[in-house]
């Protein structure tokens, strides 16, 4: 069973997000073979305190 986990800057819709699941899971099922039914995605929407890049958290960085 293929998990994938994915970890998103938190704001996106809850229609982007299950379309993004469904792409997910196409992609994995024609590339490895497995039935949708076998194959778990997990999205995390991070806070952008919680997310840093370049030595700032991305709250910071919209910020600007």
């Amino acid at each position: 069973m293929p998990i994938v986990q994915v970890h998103l800057l938190e704001g996106r819709s809850k229609e982007l997000k299950q379309q993004l699941i469904a792409e997910i899971t196409a992609a994995v099922s024609r590339t490895l073979g497995n039935s949708p039914e076998t194959i778990r995605v997990l999205l995390h929407d991070v806070p952008p305190e919680n997310w840093g890049a370049a030595g700032l958290p991305m709250s910071k960085k919209r910020d600007k």
